[in-house]
């Protein structure tokens, strides 16, 4: 095992002893209170649930380029984790729309599995573009399945009285790090690598964009903070379709079998 390798598997036992460890984290109880709640056509909160519709596109687009041949793949199995991170965005677009038409915990679970189901997809895939195909597509399945134990676990905790959202919190985190650590240690076999960094540019905008939902809506008196945040994640969406359909093959990279 290569040092880059025992570091990535040293990170995640430590993300797993860490998620065990640690004192529960409640859900914050203003979670749900989101700065735009203005409602139109009918549907409350509405530019929060019809912004969602950039999730559908994105969704759409990228498993019609998955689908029909045109996303580059040197192998065909290599097209399985970008199938699951696209069918987690265009379930996001369900999930995230019931959510916000009524936001509570229970509507949440619905909104956080797709987007669970896309971030593992994602990391997969980067597992097989740049260290392993066979360790990438084997660590999909159970990949899916911790992340959505994750959100199973929350939701079952705060059922019981007794939140507890860190599982679910560390993960993202851990994907989000296990990325940018593949996508500086670990080159990929194909060109448009570098694309990657605009998807972190843009989840990056989005996690801002959240985190001062109010003070955009309080500044532009038309649009939340959080209304944008969906059209930023979902901007990256498009990147992916981009990048999966202009790259091609490094000329003599080694296939990481």
């Amino acid at each position: 095992m290569s040092k880059r390798i025992a570091f990535i598997v040293a990170v995640t036992l430590a993300t797993v002893a860490a998620a065990f460890l640690l004192p529960a984290m409640p859900q914050p109880p203003d979670y749900h209170d989101f700065a735009d709640q203005r409602g139109a056509l009918g549907i409350d909160n509405f530019l929060d649930v019809v912004s969602n519709a950039a999730f559908l596109l994105a969704g759409i687009a990228g498993l019609v380029v998955v689908l029909s041949g045109r996303a580059r793949f040197e192998f065909p199995a290599e097209r399985w984790p970008w199938l699951v991170f696209f069918v987690g965005i265009l379930l996001t677009a369900a999930g995230s729309s019931y959510y916000h038409l009524q936001p509570n915990n229970e509507t949440l679970f619905w909104d956080r599995l797709p987007m669970t189901i896309a971030f593992m997809g994602l990391v997969s895939s980067q597992i097989v573009d740049r260290i392993s195909v066979r360790t990438g597509l084997a660590l999909l399945g159970p990949m899916l399945l911790v992340g959505m134990a994750s959100v199973v676990y929350w939701i079952a905790t705060e059922r019981a009285g007794a939140g507890n959202v860190l599982p679910y919190a560390l993960l993202q985190a851990y994907a989000v790090f296990i990325l940018l650590l593949m996508a500086v240690l670990h080159p990929s076999r194909y060109t448009r690598a570098s694309d990657l960094y605009f998807i972190f540019g843009w989840y990056v905008l989005a996690k801002l964009l959240e985190l001062f939902d109010g003070l955009v809506l309080a500044h532009s008196h038309v649009v939340s903070g959080h209304t944008l945040k969906h059209l930023a994640a979902a901007a990256a969406g498009f990147v992916v379709c981009y990048m999966l359909t202009h790259r091609t093959l490094v000329p003599a990279a080694p296939t990481p079998r």
